[in-house]
């Protein structure tokens, strides 16, 4: 059985989006930790559009000076952002979730992170490459049934293929094989090259394909969406029953929860492929908030390398 996963940089331009979208969120919550924020970012070749519903007591958040920070000065930036719909904050208001939605928490022995290794595999490559390169790129990673390494791919701008090749090899040697830079050398990238929109790298920021996620996506929304507070909870819960029981392997939690709604309709953890149902939790949008700190302006740092297994309250 073959297991791959990719990682993106900060600077890849689905990520640049990601970014931006969070640091927006970030600025309205460092003002009012109650902000019902959902932005959404489209970069594409000198042009950045901004648009989502914001309900905020904060003042003054300058959205085209945060862009620039992110992103860099010249482009045409086009600001659209209105207030929350008063038909969903109705629901919202009175403590319940902020959409209907399905959410997955993973968590594995594989690594000392709990991630999936082919997961962190590509992340770590991905960073050290970074370190040298800032730039766009992107790795992939292939693992066998055993943990070997079959394959790697690496793609980074501004990188020449040798000392790539290199570098790469350096961090993970004796792969059979390698594609680095597989289409050529290249130095066009970020919204220079390709459009970029937020949440379409949602397999980067859970576990990798191997592991099914809800399909909502995280950054640009405040802890009322569960899409997000639900995620970061689902993983909170599969960390606690992987410690809780330590002959398991893996945990996979599942939530689901309906506009409006507080309660959890489904909260079931799957140890080793038995399921359970999760008790012992407040598994409420404000409970989750509350648990994990939610209300503090944490997310910029969250929408670059992934979600999970580095350090934040839900592990």
């Amino acid at each position: 059985m073959l297991k791959t996963a990719e990682c993106v940089s900060p600077r890849h331009p689905d990520k640049l989006c990601d970014r931006i979208s969070d640091a927006i969120l970030d600025a309205y919550l460092e003002q009012d930790p109650k902000s019902r924020v959902a932005v959404e970012t489209v970069g594409s070749h000198g042009r950045i559009f901004v648009t989502g519903e914001v309900t905020t007591l904060a003042k003054d958040v300058d959205v085209v000076k945060i862009v620039e920070e992110i992103a860099g000065s010249g482009y045409l930036i086009d600001v659209h952002i209105v207030k929350q719909s008063p038909e969903i904050a109705q629901g919202v208001d009175v403590g319940g979730a902020g959409d209907q939605g399905i959410m997955t928490g993973y968590a594995t022995r594989e690594t000392d992170t709990y991630m999936p290794k082919e997961y962190e595999l590509a992340r770590n490559l991905c960073q050290k490459v970074y370190e040298k390169y800032p730039y766009d790129g992107k790795t992939q990673v292939t693992i066998n049934s055993e943990g070997e390494v079959t394959s790697v791919v690496c793609s980074f701008q501004n990188a020449p293929g040798e000392e790539l090749s290199k570098l790469v090899k350096s961090i993970i040697p004796d792969v059979k094989e390698y594609h680095i830079n597989p289409a050529g050398d290249w130095n066009q990238g970020g919204f220079d090259a390709d459009a970029g929109l937020t949440g379409r790298k949602i397999i980067v920021d859970n576990y990798g394909p191997e592991v099914a996620v809800g399909g909502g996506a995280f950054s640009g929304k405040d802890p009322s969406k569960v899409d997000r507070s639900g995620a970061y909870m689902a993983r909170r819960i599969a960390v606690d029953y992987l410690e809780k029981y330590p002959e398991a392997e893996t945990v996979l939690v599942k939530l689901a929860y309906a506009i409006g709604h507080p309660e959890a309709l489904m909260a079931v953890a799957i140890v080793d492929g038995v399921p359970e149902e999760v008790e012992g939790y407040d598994l409420t949008p404000n409970g989750i908030r509350t648990l994990l700190g939610l209300d503090a302006p944490i997310y910029t740092d969250t929408a670059a390398w992934g979600h999970f297994g580095r350090g934040f309250n839900w592990k």
